[in-house]
């Protein structure tokens, strides 16, 4: 049962997926990392970082990003 008074167009408002991969991104890894690295994406010098991180991590083994493929991959 709904909650009284609440909104019904909840759904719109909600966490919206932010990313384009083939597989849901739902699972969480943690890093070290210098302190000015993490200030610089605190500060905002790296928009959506999250997604930065993981187009980095899928470049570097070679993995296939929207039609493009690392240079380096010997496939």
């Amino acid at each position: 049962m709904a909650r009284p008074g609440g909104n019904p167009n909840i759904k719109e408002h909600g966490f919206k997926q932010q990313y384009d991969w083939p597989e849901p991104c739902d699972q969480p890894m943690t890093i070290r990392m210098p302190l000015s690295m993490k200030q610089a994406i605190k500060n905002g010098e790296i928009q959506n970082w999250q997604e930065f991180v993981r187009r980095a991590i899928a470049l570097e083994l070679g993995w296939e990003l929207g039609g493009e493929v690392n240079a380096e991959s010997t496939d």
